[in-house]
């Protein structure tokens, strides 16, 4: 695994401790019941936060949840929406400029890509900056320095690395202009188009536990049969795949990574090892434990 896909994960080996996913799931749940989340809805979040724990993106999953729960108890959540959310597309906070811009007016804007493979899906999901804010997020919880690349000053453009002053930067997007562009373009699908929150009228979530944040979503689905039978795609693809893996590598490569092949190996690694977390999130989450008078995650490891 490269380094800079090590640093942007954000918590390392030394200074982790390695937690089961059971244990996990089990207290997400648990919070989520005592703020009085539905029981059906509850479940889902947990597995899906715990999933993302599991495949390495460990800024959105136990990570987030002293946030939600702050949020459902101020009033800025719904606990009983008359919808599903199936993809979420604006960012519930402003971290980038437009390009050329020194004012934070767009979000993370992500995108997400997924298709049907012999072995498995194929996901591809991204944001449209260098890296996701909440990788920022785990950066200040850590008291660790950001690389390079990440964050520059928003006044005079230079590096910032400290992440506890990430207000005073702007996060970079990827590609230059281009990432600026594809951020642009999806806040305006997934937020004007929905009459949903865009721009100015995004409610940063990190700062307002108590306001409606009107998050805009979008997705998109192909009916594959339409094109050609779903078996003759998933052929196709696992040859193509297959070619990828096999083409000349470059020096200092050790495989072809495709995605999702890393998410499949950490998912593997953690669901035997244990999830590692932070002793700072450790301790976040027995306050949080404390607060709504649950066991602890480190007495159910």
């Amino acid at each position: 695994m490269s380094t800079e896909t090590t640093a942007a994960r954000g918590t390392t080996a030394a200074e982790s401790t390695r937690v089961p996913a059971p244990a996990i799931r089990a207290f997400i749940h648990d919070a989520l019941v005592a703020v009085q989340i539905p029981p059906d809805d509850v479940a889902r979040v947990a597995e899906l936060m715990t999933e993302a724990d599991l495949t390495g993106a460990d800024a959105h999953g136990v990570f987030r949840l002293p946030q939600y729960v702050k949020r459902v108890t101020a009033g800025g959540l719904n606990r009983r929406p008359g919808m599903i959310g199936l993809y979420s597309a604006v960012a519930s906070a402003n971290h980038m400029a437009v390009w050329g811009g020194a004012e934070t007016l767009l979000g993370t804007n992500p995108l997400a890509i997924g298709l049907p493979a012999g072995d498995g899906p194929i996901v591809f999901d991204m944001a449209t900056t260098v890296v996701s804010y909440g990788t920022v997020k785990n950066y200040a919880l850590q008291g660790r320095t950001m690389p390079e690349g990440w964050f520059i000053n928003r006044h005079d453009g230079t590096p910032l690395t400290d992440p506890r002053r990430s207000a005073d930067g702007l996060l970079l997007p990827i590609g230059g202009y281009k990432g600026s562009g594809l951020a642009l373009m999806l806040g305006l699908l997934a937020g004007t188009l929905n009459g949903a929150a865009f721009g100015r009228e995004v409610v940063d979530f990190n700062a307002d536990a108590s306001t409606e944040t009107n998050t805009g979503h979008f997705i998109a689905a192909i009916d594959i049969a339409r094109f050609v039978p779903l078996a003759t795609f998933t052929a196709e693809a696992d040859r193509h795949l297959d070619d990828l893996r096999a083409s000349p590598r470059l020096p200092g490569f050790d495989a072809i990574r495709l995605p999702g092949d890393r998410r499949a190996e950490c998912r593997a690694e953690r669901t035997r090892d244990g999830v590692p977390l932070a002793p700072a999130l450790l301790d976040q989450l027995d306050r949080l434990a404390q607060e709504l008078r649950l066991e602890p995650l480190r007495r159910r490891m």
